[in-house]
């Protein structure tokens, strides 16, 4: 099941709020447990098994932690945070990148090799994450002990944020698992977050995908140089409001049912730095690696050469963390070093640079890492990238068309990928004058049907997140 079809917004959405809202408040948990199993379930039954069995797994490394800490045994703890992580991290890479690895060996030994691996479980990068955070919360002592067994699987399998975050620290959420802020205003933003974000996947980022899908079809030495910044435009604002509209689904979700998840998106294409745009841009994930990866490592407390290489480390794994190819260990190098570049050799220069000037360069860069990001290959990525600095053939008609094509769209996408819109909504919620919510109602009315429109149309369509 997933949050765009339609069985989700009028089938399980209403019962799911329905039987929360019914039921005494010290049994809203166990409901809510309920919910999120029925829902990982529903895809696929094996899914849940795996995700119990590791969730169990972690919890009783995390209780042995703990006792281990209390009796003052800091080596045997250790000890026991190393196994259960790298038996978390073990099996992450079983179903990501066993395949890519004997594949890789097998080119590397000129030996045809077909491995033959277990299909992953929906959400195993994201509730790895979460279990990892838990165990290392728990050694450093973050938390009021491992809390109940209920509040964490709730924690694992809470279904807002199951399948592509955010990704939420153990320590976060148990405090909000005991007594969950559950009024009918939150519910009604929640459910007006939820929307939002429907909106932003089925009407901008599913048009985007019709625009991008051919381009990206062609054969590279076929494009143009328009045809390419025309894909690679409709690719960076497709994945924008593809992953953006589910973290806000996502975050409506669990403030509807009352939890409040960490904002993912904060306008990230109205960065003035790389660095500043992975602040922006699923930050809750680069909070993760910074918290639980580079600070640990030493962050940038010891020197240049171990900040360059705390950086480095936190990139390339950031790059795996998306993915088995070579296209992806690319990217997080491509982005690590536009940030060490950041860093040192052009810290006395891009501050001097006018603010649009810097917007405008970070996006350049950020879309050129896009490019590596949805390539198959390192080839076709490095083949692209050279049409779209080429203009030995500037324009054809098939640019032409696809600029057509997506030029209305894409001018929506970039006005509203700022907070330009965000800021009026609110100084018109503050005036509140007459028209004010009988237009908002009919605004996402209109947005409802739209929606439903695109789903009852594109019935294969998917979170381009999921596959991460």
């Amino acid at each position: 099941m997933s949050f765009h079809q339609l069985l989700f917004p009028f089938v399980f959405l209403p019962v799911a709020l329905a039987v929360f809202r019914a039921v005494p408040p010290r049994f809203r948990k166990t409901v809510l447990l309920a919910l999120s199993v029925l829902f990982i379930a529903w895809g696929n039954p094996a899914d849940l098994f795996f995700v119990l069995l590791s969730a169990a797994f972690n919890y009783l490394s995390g209780c042995r932690i703990e006792g281990l800490r209390r009796e003052g045994k800091e080596k045997q703890a250790r000890l026991t945070l190393l196994s259960a992580v790298a038996a978390d991290l073990l099996l992450l890479g079983y179903f990501k990148y066993y395949g890519f690895a004997v594949r890789e060996l097998g080119a590397l030994f000129r030996v045809p090799v077909s491995p033959n691996v277990l299909a992953a479980p929906a959400g195993v990068s994201f509730f790895t994450f979460s279990e990892l955070s838990f165990l290392f919360d728990v050694y450093r002592g973050k938390t009021d002990g491992v809390g109940k067994p209920l509040d964490f699987a709730l924690f694992i399998t809470f279904f807002p944020k199951f399948s592509s975050g955010p990704i939420l620290p153990f320590h976060e959420m148990v405090k909000q698992t005991e007594a969950p802020s559950v009024s009918l205003r939150r519910t009604e933003t929640g459910l007006r977050m939820f929307l939002t974000g429907l909106c932003k996947k089925i009407l901008i980022a599913d048009t985007l995908r019709l625009v991008f899908d051919p381009i990206s079809a062609m054969a590279t030495e076929d494009m143009s140089l328009l045809t390419a910044w025309v894909g690679a435009l409709s690719y960076a604002f497709m994945l924008y409001f593809d992953f953006s509209g589910y973290s806000d689904m996502a975050t409506g979700l669990g403030r509807a049912f009352g939890f409040s998840l960490p904002v993912n998106f904060k306008y990230p294409y109205r960065s003035e730095s790389v660095a500043d745009f992975w602040r922006r841009w699923h930050a809750s994930l680069g909070a993760w690696f910074r918290d639980y990866v580079y600070i640990p490592l030493g962050g940038s407390r010891e020197g240049t050469a171990k900040t360059i290489r705390n950086l480095m480390v936190v990139w390339l794994l950031t790059g795996l963390w998306h993915g088995a190819n070579r296209t992806f260990l690319l990217w997080g190098l491509f982005h690590g070093l536009m940030i060490v570049l950041e860093k040192f050799a052009l810290k006395g220069l891009l501050p001097k640079l006018p603010p649009p000037l810097r917007r405008a360069l970070t996006f350049l860069a950020v879309a050129a890492g896009w490019v590596l990001f949805f390539s198959p290959d390192v080839g076709f990525a490095f083949r692209y990238l050279g049409r779209m600095v080429s203009f030995g053939s500037f324009a054809d008609t098939a640019g032409l068309y696809y600029l057509k094509s997506a030029l209305p769209l894409l001018a929506v996408a970039a006005f509203g990928s700022a907070p330009t819109v965000r800021r009026a909504a609110v100084r018109l919620e503050r005036a509140r004058p007459r028209w004010f919510y009988a237009g908002e109602l009919a605004l996402f009315a209109i947005g409802l049907l739209l929606c439903v429109a695109g789903m009852v149309g594109r019935t294969n369509s998917s979170f381009l997140y999921s596959q991460f």
